[in-house]
Order: structure tokens, then C-alpha cells, then sequence
């Protein structure tokens, strides 16, 4: 199995923070977001995994330079953004014949990862060829809600509309059959996964709802939301220089000032 982690975004939204710093290195307790990502890929015993830069692709590189990734995390520089789709087109001899895990790494999740890796594995519907996260969302017209027939396999999206028929969102986490991946090959004018992807394969889009934590760390109410949530012990140690930088950093110490006094990191 192999693993794309989508962390190229500009973070625009979480201005004047991302100014000097990516959205997928923003503090969630006292590592960094893109950190627990690793964290759970290691954990479920994914041993391939590439990291997609762009926005501050310097911090990101210098984050996976550290001795706890070299051997199976490699990152790939995009000096314009490729799409979510183009980031496979051009990255396909990684990919090719692998079941692969897609992951939007601008995401907080939490839930149990190595149950959603096993469904797909050996207990979605045979004819499907996605398995999708999915969550239930306090906002449903900010996110992609999904419709379902009694299996729980895809039959319609509604992309941030103003009423939509529900509340289950997708949470931007796949698992591809090797099948998905030779369809992009061949369709190499595709770059988007969501808007020109999946409306290939509705109904054959399975589903796996994740009951614990799932947020987009892409707003400063968000970010802020994070800090209060039950934070994994990770199996790294956290005295390594890179994260003694981190922690004596302008952007860990200047999160504090758009905390709350209940969230600051210096108390933990």
C-alpha cells in the first residue's frame, strides 16, 4: 500500500499564521499536524508514503528530513500545483498497481485507522472500487455531503450547497483499488480528484464513517477547536532538535496570541 499526503495548500485562510509557515506544520497541541498523520501511516504499518509540497515547501522538507522519516517518507517539490489528480499523474510509477491511501493532510482525524484500512480490504462491497471517510459535520453546507443506499455505498453528492439533504460529510481520506489509479493514468487531462475523479465511480464509492474526531484545520476557529480535543501520545520522542526549534519558534509562541487562555500550548 502506498500513501499521498496532500499538504500543499496555501492556507489562506488562516492568515497571518500562514504567512511565514504551512497550514500542515500549524501546532495541534505541541507537534506538528502533519506529524500525527505519520504517525498513524507508521502505526498502521504503511511503509510508503509521499509528501506533496508547495507553500513554504522549504519547512516542510526540513520536517522530513528528520531521521524518524527518511527511509519511508519522500516528498515532491510542485513548483505550481498539479490538482489532487495531477499529483498522482505525475508521481505515477510511485503509485501504479498499489492500493493507495489518498489523504487531504490538511485535515485533524482521529478515529480508529486501522478498522477503515481493514474494511476496505476485506469488507466493503465487492463491486466498489473507493472506500471514502466520512463524518458527520455541524456545517453541512461548507463540505461535500454524501448520500447513501442501504450499504453505504455513494449514489450523489451535494458540493457546499446552501440545503443539503443531510449532514454526512466527506472527509477528504480515501483508499483506491489499483483500478482507480490506471483510470487517472489514462485520463491524463484530469487534475482534480473530487470534481473529475469520483463522479466516475458513483456507486461503486464505498463508505466507512469515522465516529471520533474530524476537523479541517483551515480556519482559526478550527485550529482553535483542535487544541481542546484528546491529543495520541506519539512513538516518537519529542526532544529531538527539529522539535526543540519548533517549540522556541515565532509561530509556536505566536499561536498563542490567537488562542484561547484554555488552549495555550505553553501550558502543556
Amino acid at each position: 500500500m502506498r500513501a499521498l499526503l496532500l499538504a500543499a495548500g496555501l492556507g489562506t485562510r488562516l492568515k497571518p499564521l500562514t504567512d511565514h509557515w504551512p497550514k500542515c506544520l500549524m501546532p495541534v497541541g505541541k507537534r506538528p499536524l502533519l506529524e500525527y498523520w505519520l504517525h498513524t501511516l507508521k502505526i498502521v504499518g504503511i511503509q510508503n508514503v509521499l509528501v506533496n509540497t508547495h507553500f513554504h515547501a522549504a519547512q516542510v522538507k526540513t520536517f522530513l528530513s528528520r531521521e524518524r522519516f527518511v527511509s519511508w517518507v519522500k516528498s515532491i517539490n510542485e513548483i505550481e500545483l498539479l490538482g489532487t489528480a495531477g499529483t498522482i499523474q505525475a508521481n505515477i510509477n510511485f503509485f501504479r498497481g498499489q492500493t493507495t491511501l489518498l489523504i487531504h493532510a490538511d485535515n485533524w482525524c482521529q478515529c480508529d485507522f486501522e478498522a477503515f484500512v481493514n474494511y476496505h480490504l476485506n469488507h466493503r462491497p465487492s463491486h466498489c472500487l473507493i472506500t471514502m471517510m466520512t463524518f458527520d459535520t455541524d456545517s453541512p453546507q461548507s463540505c461535500g455531503i454524501v448520500e447513501t443506499d442501504c450499504q453505504g455505498v455513494v449514489t450523489g453528492f451535494h458540493e457546499k450547497v446552501a440545503h443539503p439533504p443531510g449532514r454526512r460529510a466527506n472527509a477528504a481520506v480515501y483508499l483506491l483499488h489499483p483500478e482507480v489509479i490506471a483510470w487517472i493514468e489514462n485520463n491524463p487531462t484530469v487534475v482534480d480528484f473530487s470534481l473529475e475523479v469520483l463522479p466516475q465511480y458513483i456507486g461503486r464509492i464505498a463508505t466507512w464513517h469515522n465516529t471520533g474526531i474530524h476537523r479541517d484545520i483551515g480556519t482559526l476557529s478550527a485550529l482553535r477547536a483542535s487544541q481542546r480535543d484528546s491529543i495520541p501520545k506519539l512513538i516518537w520522542p519529542d526532544d529531538d532538535e527539529w522539535q526543540k526549534d519548533f517549540e522556541s519558534s515565532t509561530i509556536f509562541r505566536n499561536i498563542n496570541n490567537f488562542l484561547l487562555p484554555s488552549e495555550n500550548l505553553d501550558e502543556r
